[in-house]
């Protein structure tokens, strides 16, 4: 993430550029710059406060009693009357953190602020970070529950799997606010947007190329159900996990890991056996979340796909394969989850507008209709207003104006499948996306008005500035 940009671009630095060569530079800048802050977010007042006015008499005793009443008498008065309309819980184990795997809820905590900063940034939400000390399924979902009063919507991260379906399946049903798991279906959402651009320059569809997924997590799954839903051939798509190609012999899952059996009972019609190199061959396209390279994918695995193929290695933070070694390897389109190679397939592009835009309808699910809405009005965005090519197929966290749009597709489409609270008009998706506008365009102004006045500290050009 890359939130250089929120100031006088002037007066700041710059910043290590990453890329292969410059990784140990950017993580050294990074420490570096977290002991400075002290993290990365904060609560910020909404509301003045002016000093013997009498405020407090409003905002605390004896004021906020009639805001209390109001809410016990109606509930939904919450959503008027306090945050909650606004506002996210990022709920963690840390037991799958990017590629640092189970390093625990702790650790987990500066990924998790991260989200945060995002959220409020590109989407306007108040979010906040909460890493659970307990890695016990039944117990995590517990504590989400008795969270409920107080947020619009929960977002699951890093968590591993298996046990990451049976959190969302169950908190989805039985929660009244929308709860998304990022690795699933921020990821899924993503990845479909950059491949329908992708597919666009290659002059391929859909419903015609052969998918080989690598990779059968979290990610992969909700990913190749996605694709699926989205109009994808099931019988031409081949996933592969550790143990190889999911075909119907592969009875090994069919108890412990019942989502992946469901898939293999699905896909790969020819019933394929093998790996990698067996689940690409002649495949159009090879979308890998797996274990991080370089090397888990290699570059004569690519020659053997078909001609124009398209290779997303979404490995974080080292991808499956470089993409200039994609490239070289005959790779038309290759993109990553990194900001600093081309054609970033990250789920920030999607999460702050995809809860932007069920908070501002009330929906109570965030459902895969909405999750393709994102992915068309993110490829539409890249279509219009960018022009598709090979290193671009998506916009980046710096389009800012494709956040409000897509809050407003994803708005839209949980009007029409019922999942919201508001009804539909004629005017909805204008006023949906005007409504998106002036609150993301608020959160970017207050960091700006922040770092201009010197409350933020500028951003600093070596360690001896270091703030204590």
């Amino acid at each position: 993430m890359d939130m250089n940009e929120t100031g006088d671009a002037g007066q700041l630095p710059a910043r290590p550029q990453g890329g292969r060569a410059a990784d140990g530079a950017l993580s050294a800048e990074a420490l570096r710059l977290h002991e400075y802050y002290h993290g990365k977010i904060e609560t910020v007042a909404r509301c003045p406060v002016r000093p013997g006015q009498g405020d407090w008499a409003v905002w605390y005793t004896p004021g906020v009693a009639a805001a209390s009443r109001a809410v016990q008498q109606d509930p939904q008065a919450a959503y008027q009357l306090t945050w909650k309309g606004n506002s996210v819980a990022i709920v963690s184990d840390g037991t799958r953190v990017l590629g640092l795997g189970n390093i625990g809820p702790h650790a987990a905590l500066p990924v998790m602020e991260g989200k945060a900063l995002l959220f409020k940034y590109l989407g306007g939400i108040d979010a906040v970070p909460i890493c659970l000390k307990t890695e016990d399924p039944d117990e995590f979902v517990r504590t989400v529950q008795l969270l409920e009063p107080s947020f619009g919507g929960i977002n699951l991260e890093d968590i591993a799997q298996p046990k990451c379906f049976r959190i969302l399946d169950t908190l989805r049903r039985t929660m009244p606010i929308p709860v998304w798991h990022d690795d699933q279906q921020g990821t899924a959402t993503v990845i479909l947007a950059g491949l329908l651009g992708a597919l666009q320059v290659v002059g391929k569809r859909l419903d015609q190329v052969r998918i080989a997924l690598i990779g059968v997590g979290a990610a992969g799954t909700a990913t190749a159900r996605l694709l699926l839903a989205a109009g994808a051939d099931a019988e031409r798509m081949i996933l592969c996990d550790v143990h190889g190609i999911l075909h119907r012999g592969r009875t090994d899952l069919r108890a412990e890991y019942p989502v992946q059996w469901e898939l293999a009972t699905r896909t790969n019609a020819e019933q394929r056996q093998g790996g990698i190199a067996e689940a690409m061959r002649g495949a159009d396209v090879v979308v890998a979340a797996s274990k991080q390279g370089p090397g888990t994918i290699l570059p004569e695995w690519v020659r053997q796909m078909a001609d124009d193929p398209i290779v997303f290695a979404c490995a974080n933070p080292i991808p499956e394969i470089w993409p200039d070694e994609a490239r070289n390897a005959g790779a038309a389109v290759a993109g990553t989850a990194r900001s600093d190679f081309p054609n970033q397939v990250n789920n920030s592009l999607v999460f702050p507008s995809i809860f932007r835009g069920a908070l501002d309808v009330r929906a109570r699910a965030i459902t895969d209709g909405m999750c393709i809405a994102a992915a068309r009005e993110l490829n539409a965005y890249a279509c219009e207003r960018l022009g598709l090519r090979p290193d671009r197929i998506l916009p980046t966290m710096d389009d800012t104006e494709v956040f409000p749009r897509v809050a407003a597709a994803v708005g839209v489409q949980a009007v029409q499948e019922g999942v919201a609270a508001v009804p539909a008009t004629a005017a909805l998706r204008r006023q949906l996306e005007e409504r998106a506008r002036a609150i993301m365009t608020r959160a970017r102004k207050q960091v700006d008005v922040l770092l201009q006045t010197g409350v933020i500290p500028a951003w600093p050009s070596a360690p001896a500035e270091r703030q204590t």
